[in-house]
């Protein structure tokens, strides 16, 4: 790639670890919420659509370098949120330029399954629209609230349920240490209950990482919230993977777990939890939390 064929991407690129192959397409930028206390992805950006002719200038450069490219994952906090004709506008763009592409992702928030009908589910399916990244987080309700995560629990199981019926494949994120300190079995337990409802083909597993911008760095110094040690952080995971019963690809090995996880659900269980229980004999909570502290950016 040529100085004069410079894709465009506004501020850090964040994407799943399992989207390592895929076209990354900047559709949007900033998130619609912006208001999670642990977050501290997107800084002073808020949401806007990514210009159309930038859209358009970053497939005609994609198409020169990967013109036999399977698969497109739309850059940016929640693309989701665009509407139904939008996405579908998008996604016909794409197969413009790269003709190829069978299938396509992003991150997704709850609330913008909300805003779309069982009809534009599926027709969003139907131009491959498949493959959403949900920040669900966890199943713990009050850890929900506190966090201004902006949906429910149960939010999640009736708007998961629509893509299901609709045939889009997602994944689900696990935040550990997310209910702090001493909640860790409560919010394990609520978790599994609630993704045994659902069937996410993938679940993130990752570890409260908090940075001094993030708005929850001021409820802790206020008191107003005690984060969890390393140690109860793992027997959280250790109690969600035991409670786990439907099939799923496990996937902690990001920078924010101490202990990487790799596995396949049920099938892989016992390997798990084992290897938290040897983490769990081996490493004391001042390695792990300096494994925690040294932690820069994610």
């Amino acid at each position: 790639m040529t100085d004069l064929e410079q894709l465009h991407f506004t501020g850090t690129v964040w994407r799943p670890p399992y989207e390592a192959y895929s076209v990354l397409l900047q559709a949007t930028i900033g998130c619609t919420h912006h208001a999670c206390k642990f977050c501290s992805l997107y800084g002073d950006l808020r949401f806007r659509l990514a210009p159309c002719e930038e859209i358009e200038a970053d497939l005609r450069i994609a198409a020169r370098h990967q013109p036999r490219a399977r698969r497109v994952f739309l850059v940016g906090a929640n693309p989701f949120a665009m509407s139904c004709n939008r996405l579908v506008l998008l996604a016909d763009t794409i197969r413009d330029h790269l003709p190829k592409v069978q299938t396509i992702g992003m991150f997704a928030r709850v609330t913008d399954i909300a805003t779309k009908s069982d009809e534009e589910l599926r027709e969003l399916r139907a131009r491959g629209i498949t493959g959403l990244t949900i920040g669900t987080e966890t199943g713990d309700e009050p850890s929900l609230a506190f966090m201004r995560k902006g949906h429910t629990a149960a939010d999640t199981l009736a708007q998961c349920r629509r893509l299901d019926a609709a045939g889009i494949e997602y994944y689900f994120t696990y935040m550990t240490g997310l209910a702090g300190a001493g909640n860790g079995l409560r919010a394990a337990e609520a978790t599994a209950a609630l993704f045994n409802r659902l069937h996410p083909y993938i679940i993130g597993i990752v570890s409260l990482t908090l940075f001094p911008e993030a708005p929850l760095a001021a409820d802790t110094a206020a008191g107003r919230f005690r984060q969890a040690s390393e140690r109860e952080r793992l027997e959280e995971l250790r109690t969600f993977l035991a409670r786990l019963t439907i099939p799923a690809t496990i996937m902690g090995h990001t920078v924010s777990n101490t202990v990487p996880l790799l596995g396949r659900m049920p099938e892989e269980r016992s390997r798990l939890l084992n290897e938290l229980d040897n983490a769990l004999a081996r490493f004391s909570e001042n390695e792990l939390a300096a494994y925690r502290r040294g932690i820069d950016h994610l």
